[in-house]
C-alpha cells in the first residue's frame, strides 16, 4: 500500500514514516502543500496523510484543489487544530477522517487500514492454488505456511499476482517494480536474481512450482506452465 505523507514537522513525518513502513507501507513525503499536491496528482496512492499548517500553501487548500481537480484518494488530515470548525473544515473540504496531534501511532494505523479497505474496489488478498498474500497486513502463506519476504520480493510477488495468468514481460517489471524508465541487462539480471530467491522461498524442492518463466519474454504466475 502507497502512503503519501505531507507533513513539514521532521519528527512526526520520521515516527510515521518508520512506524507504517515497519507495517508493510510505502511512505513517500513532502514537506510543503506544494510539492505535496503536485506529488499527489502525478503519482498513484491508497492514502493521503495530510497535514493542514504547511508552509506555502495551507493543507486545506491542497484538500480543495484534489478533490475539486476529481481526486478521490482518501485522505485522512493530521493535525494541532483541534477546534470543532476545523474539524468541520476538513471535512467539509474533502477529508475522510480527522486525527488531531498528538495521537497514539496504533490509532494511525488502524486510521489509515480502515481508509484502505474503504478505498479499495478489489479485495486485499489475492491467491493462486495454495498460495495466499494480504496486501492489507503484508503476510504471504503457502500451504497454511507463514513465508518471509523482503520489501521487494513482496512487491515482486503482488504484481505477479495481479496479473496472474498472464505472462508478464521484463519491460513491465523494470517499469512498474522497479521504477526504471529504461530495460538494461544489468536490471535484467537482478529480476532472475529476485525471481529465483521468490522461487526458493514459495516452492522449495517439494511444492509445484507456480512461477513459470517464458523464455525470451518475461514471466507467469500460474498453477499450470505455459
Amino acid at each position: 500500500m502507497r502512503v503519501l505523507l505531507i507533513e513539514d514537522e521532521p519528527k512526526v513525518a520520521e515516527a510515521v514514516r518508520e512506524g507504517l513502513e515497519a507495517e508493510g507501507f510505502r511512505v513517500l513525503r513532502e514537506r510543503n502543500g506544494a510539492a505535496g499536491m503536485l506529488r499527489a496528482t502525478t503519482e498513484p496512492f491508497d492514502v493521503i496523510l495530510l497535514d493542514l499548517a504547511l508552509p506555502g500553501c495551507d493543507g486545506l487548500d491542497v484538500l480543495s484543489t484534489l478533490r475539486v481537480r476529481g481526486f478521490n484518494t482518501r485522505v485522512l488530515v493530521i493535525t494541532a487544530r483541534d477546534g470543532v470548525a476545523d474539524r468541520v473544515a476538513g471535512l467539509d473540504r474533502g477529508a475522510d477522517d480527522y486525527l488531531v496531534k498528538p495521537f497514539a501511532f496504533s490509532e494511525l494505523l488502524a486510521r489509515v487500514r480502515a481508509l484502505v479497505r474503504r478505498g479499495n474496489s478489489e479485495p486485499a488478498c489475492f491467491s493462486v492454488a495454495d498460495l495466499v498474500i494480504d496486501l492489507l497486513v503484508r503476510s504471504v502463506e503457502r500451504a497454511g505456511l507463514r513465508i518471509e519476504l523482503t520489501l521487494k520480493e513482496f512487491e515482486l510477488l503482488e504484481y505477479l499476482m495481479r496479473h496472474q495468468g498472464d505472462v508478464v514481460p521484463r519491460e513491465s517489471l523494470s517499469r512498474d517494480v522497479w521504477k526504471e524508465v529504461a530495460r538494461s541487462t544489468t536490471l535484467d539480471n537482478v529480476i532472475d536474481v529476485h525471481i529465483a530467491r521468490l522461487r526458493k522461498k514459495l516452492e522449495g524442492e517439494q511444492l509445484p512450482r507456480l512461477i513459470h518463466t517464458v523464455r525470451g519474454v518475461g514471466f507467469m504466475l500460474s498453477e499450470q506452465a505455459p
